[in-house]
Formats: C-alpha cells, sequence, structure tokens
C-alpha cells in the first residue's frame, strides 16, 4: 500500500505542525475549493490527532459520487464475507479510500475491485495475529470498521480468537492510532447466558471493544438475509433433505430477520452521525415472525411443498456432528442448530435503525431476490403471489 503523504507544496517536506506548512495548507484548500466550486469552510479537514499528517483523501472535495473524496478513510477488516461486500460498495460509490486487509485466495477479492474508483480501493496481506500488520492497516485510517466472523471453528480459529481476541488487538492498536472512529459488529442475540458458543463470545467481544475503544459505535443486527445469505437459503436448501426438521416444529422460536443493505447503509450513517459515537444500536427488521410461519413463507416463495418435521435438539445435534466432519465448509454445525432456534431478543431502550435514518425493509419485499433461483424452471418467471407469512407481536 503507497504511504499516504501530505499534499504537494514547496514546503511538504516541513511538519504540519509548522506554521509555514498550516499557511501553505490554507493556501492550496484555498486553489482547490475555487476549482471545484466549494468553500473552504467545505474542504477543511477532519479533526485528527496532531502527530498525523493530514493527507488530501481525508479533506472533502468534489461532487458526490465515487469519483469524489468524501475525506473517509476507513480499513474494513472482514470485507471479503457476507456483509463487507456491501459494506465495500456503498464507501466505494460515495468516493471513501478503502483499505482492505485480506488473508484469503486472491480470487475471492475480484468482486471488490470494481466497486470504487481508481486508486481508492487498497488491498494488504495481513496476519489477524500480528499486531503490527493491524498497525500497518490502521495507521493512515480514520474510520476502521471490524465485521471479522466465522460460522463455524477451526482448528487454527475458534469462536474467541474471531470474536474477543482478534477484535480487541484491533480496537487496541485503532485507539493507539488516533482513529476517529471505530465500528464493530456483534449480533442481536449476544449473551452470555445463550446455549450457543457463537453468541456467548460475542457477547464477550462487545465488552473486550467497549473497554479498549470506549467511544466505539457497536452494531447489533439480527440474523441477515441477501442473495448469499445462510439464512434463507439455508432453509430453502433442506428440501434436499426430504423435509425442513425444526425443533418444537420452530413454534417457539420467534424471528426477526433484517435486510443485509440496511445493515451497510447502517454502517455508512453511523460513520457520519457524530452522535454515534459510544452508542450500541440494535438492528433487527420490522416485522416478528414464528420460525414455522418464516420457513412456511419461504417454501411459498420457492413453489416448493413445505413438508416440516419436529426433530429433538440432542437428535439434531447428532446430525450437526456428522456435517460437522466436513474437512471444508460444514453446511451445518450444532452452534447453529442453537443460534436459528434461539428467539431474537428485543431491545426497547436501544437506539435502532430509526435513529440512523434508515426505515428497516420487510422480508416480504425482498425474499423473491434471494429465493428466485431455488424455484423450478416454469416457476422462474412467475409473479410473486399475495402470499405472506404471519407476524407476531412486536
Amino acid at each position: 500500500m503507497a504511504p499516504l503523504c501530505p499534499p504537494p507544496s514547496a514546503s511538504s517536506a516541513r511538519p504540519c505542525g509548522s506554521a509555514p506548512a498550516r499557511a501553505t495548507l490554507c493556501f492550496w484548500l484555498c486553489v482547490r475549493g475555487a476549482r471545484h466550486g466549494i468553500s473552504v469552510l467545505t474542504a477543511a479537514p477532519s479533526v485528527l490527532q496532531q502527530h498525523r499528517l493530514v493527507h488530501h483523501a481525508v479533506i472533502p472535495h468534489g461532487r458526490s459520487g465515487r469519483s469524489s473524496v468524501s475525506g473517509i478513510v476507513a480499513t474494513v477488516f472482514g470485507a471479503t464475507g457476507f456483509l463487507g461486500r456491501y459494506v465495500v460498495n456503498r464507501l466505494g460509490r460515495i468516493g471513501s479510500q478503502v483499505i482492505i486487509p485480506y488473508r484469503c485466495d486472491q480470487y475471492d477479492l475480484m468482486y471488490l475491485r470494481p466497486m470504487g474508483d481508481l486508486g481508492q480501493l487498497l488491498f494488504m496481506e495481513w496476519d489477524c495475529r500480528d499486531k503490527d500488520s493491524i498497525r500497518r492497516a490502521v495507521e493512515h485510517s480514520n474510520v476502521v470498521i471490524n465485521l471479522i466472523g466465522k460460522e463455524w471453528e477451526t482448528k487454527n480459529f475458534k469462536f474467541e480468537d474471531e470474536f474477543v481476541n482478534i477484535p480487541q488487538s484491533i480496537a487496541q492498536i485503532s485507539k493507539e492510532a488516533g482513529v476517529e472512529k471505530f465500528i464493530h459488529i456483534s449480533h442481536l442475540n449476544a449473551s452470555m447466558k445463550s446455549p450457543s458458543k457463537y453468541l456467548r463470545n460475542k457477547a464477550v467481544g462487545e465488552e473486550a471493544v467497549r473497554e479498549e475503544f470506549p467511544d466505539a459505535v457497536i452494531l447489533k443486527p439480527s440474523e441477515m438475509f441477501g442473495r448469499e445469505d445462510r439464512f434463507l437459503n439455508h432453509y430453502a436448501n433442506m428440501r434436499w433433505f426430504g423435509g425442513v426438521p425444526l425443533v418444537s416444529l420452530g413454534k417457539k422460536t420467534v424471528k426477526q430477520p433484517v435486510y443485509v443493505v440496511d445493515v451497510a447503509k447502517a454502517i455508512i450513517n453511523a460513520i457520519k452521525n457524530p452522535d454515534a459515537e459510544g452508542k450500541t444500536y440494535a438492528l433487527a427488521g420490522p416485522h416478528r415472525y414464528l420460525l414455522y410461519d418464516m420457513v412456511e413463507y419461504i417454501y411459498a416463495v420457492a413453489h416448493h411443498p413445505f413438508i416440516p418435521y419436529p426433530l429433538p435438539r440432542p437428535l439434531y445435534h447428532l446430525v450437526a456432528r456428522f456435517f460437522e466432519m466436513n474437512p471444508f465448509e460444514p453446511w451445518l454445525t450444532r452452534d447453529k442448530v442453537d443460534r436459528f432456534h434461539t428467539t431474537d431478543m428485543t431491545f426497547p431502550d436501544l437506539p435502532g435503525f430509526e435513529e440512523l435514518g434508515i426505515e428497516p425493509t420487510p422480508l416480504e419485499q425482498k425474499a423473491i431476490e434471494v429465493l428466485r433461483r431455488h424455484r423450478r424452471f416454469r416457476w422462474l418467471d412467475a409473479e410473486l403471489e399475495e402470499a405472506k407469512p404471519k407476524t407476531q407481536p412486536m
């Protein structure tokens, strides 16, 4: 990654804190502002630590859009994941410079490269256990977003590493580097009392991040749905097993899924909102559904027969244990069974989408985008029927 340098000037070698450098910077801002038809106040740099150099990437200028400069230099950890691609897309379309640390194959980065203007997306290899590697990824950013997570454990990375140790290190180093805003993604059902190890570690991770970075913005989305999700697609693919097994037939579990695009919008709005610092947001969809009713609606949209059957949790765990022996990505795990059969909590005291200026999208409006590919060939072009899932009281 190319180092971020101060704007070109005759005295660029002088420290930014000196009087000549400040005068040169003001002159440069006036010229730049006049050239783009904006005032000097609009082009004023964001408040950074005094010891950090002011780079043109953090000075907003130009018209809105991907060819402008929004003033946001964001490091996005976990950008290659489900939510990450939507966040990078939103950042790129408003003209942000995005630093993407990765440890995956180069082919997994291909769909991210067109999301920003030329030179605005910077890719760098990193080691999540190497603090110097993390420091290099955040040292030039004014925003850091942590999206790191995985639905299953491996021999190298346990849930404690993914949701506690790594986020804690990123938050600590970001604070030391003078990062202005840190955004951490948790889960709506994160709780130390949860039967899911995934959700228990999410709860511990929230506390660890808050301890290292007190002004961090913590977002708690419920289960997210979208084109590449592992929620609606998971249940739609169960038709290959002759039916849909549900604990207690899914009539004791209430879910409130949220659209992934709404969560990405919430992250961008939290970056722009100065009042969001230090707050925790609960992000859930507008409607609550019994798990049974929601899965029934999935099969109605996909035009497949819905064949549910109750499966005791211990027996469900035994089936999931068989899938966990898969040396590649497991389609089902015991922890996923517990997480999907946990009723979504409500937090009336926490701010949500409304405080971020977003109207959440109902499942009925976007389900067809996810489920059309699960239809049989003769139903691909069929119109969406009026069938709607039964909603539960908030």
